[in-house]
């Protein structure tokens, strides 16, 4: 009965713990849709939509209370009522900037929504391809893991078989212990390091996923490579794109900088009230700024905000060129990667396969010794997991040059 009692308990502990297997396509949808950080960019976009709304419209008018011509010598002093021009003032005063600085603020706005956006782009194509590159990792871990059991039960066959020789007397009790000690070196440390690396693989792609102990299952997808589609996608890229809104921003703050230059406005009206026997009055005034400092005030801000502006074209450009030489010595990359798994897929792996039945069958027919055959399955054994190396790396580079590189669709 305490059983039946705690087993949802029990059931509700180990459910986060239990693998839950997750496709290539499900990895990248996960990643784009539950990252804490695009969540984050995208509260920022709506912060910099809400502040565009106020972009540009007038400041809030100002209330002014006041007394005005109030005596303080003579027979009058302190005395409200023996002044005829003293006065209780209410007043309202509206400040109005120039048109060409209420719409360079309104570009600003727009200019920050649009980088804001941008940012949310880059950082969703960074999570993508930091995904997608996790999920090969912790696939090819797997293969590797499930590779190595298939090597160390052959190896360990072969082990037995030289304890037997041993017992039978064609063979030396040293070989044997050479055998096991070759094996547990070259292979058991490997595949402790393999399991420490599919765990490492596992974590980070629950840290973009979100899943508790993700499982890649499935196909890797195969991307093509295509180097002049790649280098033209390379003008829609969301870091380019994010360069070009920051030198929207530049430009924006160039415009402010320059209405700087034009007289803002303001308008009063107030309502004088006096001793009833003399009558209220009303008032109504007009200010103007008057910028006849330019070269002290205006100007070198102005110049200030050009100079950013070039920074940021500059920069934009600096981004451009290292998207392309990124591509450049990607695509090298790959071809070599790419190379060196079909050497290892065609010729490599058939010599090592044809070398290790080669001795075992001069073994049977008693030309050669067990070690012999051990040390070329061993051999082959490298030679296989080499290959799977070759195979992964090359996924890997096909996957960040099309995610990275490539279009969205």
């Amino acid at each position: 009965m305490r059983l039946l009692y705690c087993a949802p308990l029990l059931a509700a502990i180990s459910g986060p713990a239990l693998a839950g297997p997750l496709s290539f396509e499900e990895a990248l949808n996960r990643a784009a849709n539950d990252a804490p950080l695009l969540e984050a960019r995208a509260q920022q976009v709506r912060a910099r939509q809400s502040a565009a709304i106020a972009a540009g419209q007038l400041p809030d008018p100002k209330l002014g209370i006041g007394i005005d011509n109030f005596p303080v010598s003579g027979p009058p002093a302190f005395n409200f009522t023996r002044e005829n021009m003293t006065m209780e003032r209410f007043g309202i005063e509206q400040e109005v900037p120039n048109l060409a600085k209420r719409h360079a603020q309104q570009d600003r706005a727009e200019a920050d929504i649009v980088a804001a956006q941008a940012k949310s782009s880059s950082d969703l194509r960074r999570i993508r391809v930091a995904t997608a590159l996790a999920w090969i990792d912790a696939f090819y871990a797997q293969k590797r893991l499930e590779a190595m059991d298939i090597i160390l039960e052959r190896l360990r066959r072969l082990s037995g078989a030289a304890v037997s020789a041993v017992t039978a007397g064609t063979g030396r009790p040293a070989q044997s212990l050479n055998i096991r000690q070759s094996i547990a070196e070259l292979f058991e440390d490997r595949r402790s390091m393999l399991v420490a690396e599919a765990g490492k693989a596992r974590a980070e792609l629950a840290r973009w996923t979100g899943e508790a102990d993700p499982v890649p299952t499935g196909t890797i997808p195969h991307f093509d490579i295509s180097r002049s589609e790649l280098s033209a996608a390379i003008a829609r890229h969301p870091d380019l794109g994010l360069a070009s809104a920051n030198v929207g921003q530049a430009l924006a703050d160039v415009e402010t900088a320059r209405a700087e230059k034009r007289p803002d406005w303001g308008f009063n009206v107030a309502f004088q009230r006096r001793d009833p026997q003399f009558g209220n009055m009303v008032s109504v005034g007009a200010t103007m700024s008057l910028p006849i400092f330019p070269g002290r005030r205006q100007n070198p801000r102005i110049a200030a905000a050009t100079s950013d502006a070039a920074a940021a074209r500059a920069e934009q450009e600096d981004v451009r060129r290292t998207l392309q030489a990124q591509l450049d010595a990607g695509l090298a990359q790959h071809a070599m990667h790419h190379k060196q798994w079909m050497r290892a897929k065609d010729t490599l792996l058939p010599l090592g396969r044809r070398e290790a039945a080669l001795e075992t069958a001069s073994y049977a027919a008693g030309r050669a010794g067990l070690l012999d055959v051990i040390e070329a399955e061993a051999s082959l054994a490298r030679t296989e997991l080499d290959t799977l190396d070759r195979e992964a790396a090359v996924a890997r580079h096909e996957a960040w040059l099309a995610l990275n590189f490539g279009d969205d669709r």
